[in-house]
């Protein structure tokens, strides 16, 4: 009797499931992401650091994007926040910010050893420019795959809104550097606003449906 009580003991023990890791508030995470773009973007854009620094900063809410998904899926799991279609579009972004990292950090790595030959400098520029596209994509077939049709719907909002967000910031500051008031800027912080605007977009679906959304 004896071993079979252990025996019970043990399926229990291996079916019971273990505690999950509390990722906190997405809202917190999301500001703080937030937070981190608006400072870097101030840094840049008043020349206080360079393009070089501001792009190596910029893994700081690149980092954070992983605890937000996180929170996100913890928090809006009763609503299908864990469907297939969103645990493979977690792990595309995954594979292309990795990329993304590691192609900046060898482009910078060899630009500043010394002087690099005009086609490798090609070829290092537009790695880190289509691992970008390749998040791009992975939304794009976020958006195509989900079968809900609400999360669906989420995530399509927070992608015109993050596009109004960001042809509107590059229309604005176009002109003001036509009429020389602002400075000009490198073309990839369109990017940069759009990803800030797929944060607003949770906001917004946030405040009008009450769940952040799939992105």
């Amino acid at each position: 009797m004896l071993p079979a009580l252990w025996q019970g003991a043990l399926v229990m023990a291996q079916s019971e499931p273990g505690p999950t890791r509390n990722w906190g508030s997405p809202g917190l995470w999301l500001g703080c992401m937030l937070a981190a773009i608006g400072i870097i973007a101030g840094l840049a854009i008043t020349d206080a650091i360079g393009k070089y620094t501001a792009m190596l900063l910029l893994l700081i809410p690149a980092g954070l994007m992983y605890p937000l998904a996180k929170s996100s899926r913890q928090k809006d799991a009763a609503c299908g926040g864990n469907s297939a279609a969103q645990k493979r579009y977690t792990r595309r972004v995954a594979i292309f910010t990795s990329a993304y990292l590691a192609s900046f950090a060898l482009m910078t790595f060899l630009q500043e050893a010394g002087e690099v030959a005009y086609a490798l400098r090609v070829v290092l520029a537009l790695l880190p420019g289509l691992a970008i596209l390749g998040v791009l994509w992975a939304v794009g077939r976020l958006i195509v795959e989900e079968s809900d049709e609400f999360l669906r719907m989420l995530t399509v909002r927070q992608s015109l809104i993050a596009t109004g967000l960001a042809l509107s910031a590059a229309s604005i500051w176009g002109f003001l550097q036509a009429g020389d008031i602002a400075p000009p800027v490198d073309l990839y912080w369109v990017t940069i606003i759009w990803f800030l605007g797929l944060g607003v977009g949770a906001i917004v679906n946030r405040v009008q449906f009450g769940t952040w959304g799939a992105v």
